[in-house]
């Protein structure tokens, strides 16, 4: 699927460019890291520290697609968007953290302490 088919489908949204948008986004993400770094990554941590920093990552696209006039519905048509934007290698070092949170948070999946930093 192209983010053109993201479009087509509603997936993703055309709406005006939202600064304040943006910036609200950023500057939640901005106090989201400061607190994860204080967290220990172990064994009982790791899981959800990749989790909450995918979150924190998705937030930062949201913020740019924001910038550009979008509204992103599908955690898939990010990869597509960075595409758009000429950042290959970022869209698939995002898919697959993209498929890593999923197996997390929606099989049970673990994560080790060393994969995780």
């Amino acid at each position: 699927m192209s983010f053109q088919d993201f479009i087509i489908s509603g997936q993703v949204k055309r709406v005006e460019k939202d600064k304040e948008l943006a910036k609200s986004l950023l500057k939640t993400t901005k106090s989201d890291l400061i607190f994860f770094e204080t967290w220990e990554i172990n064994e009982n941590s790791a899981r959800k520290i990749v989790s909450n920093y995918y979150d924190a990552l998705r937030s930062i696209l949201e913020a740019i697609a924001a910038l550009d006039g979008y509204k992103i519905y599908s955690h898939e048509a990010f990869s597509d968007f960075l595409k758009e934007k000429k950042e290959s290698l970022m869209a698939e070092k995002f898919d697959r953290f993209r498929r890593i949170r999923n197996k997390i948070n929606y099989y049970g999946s673990n994560i080790s302490p060393e994969e995780a930093k």
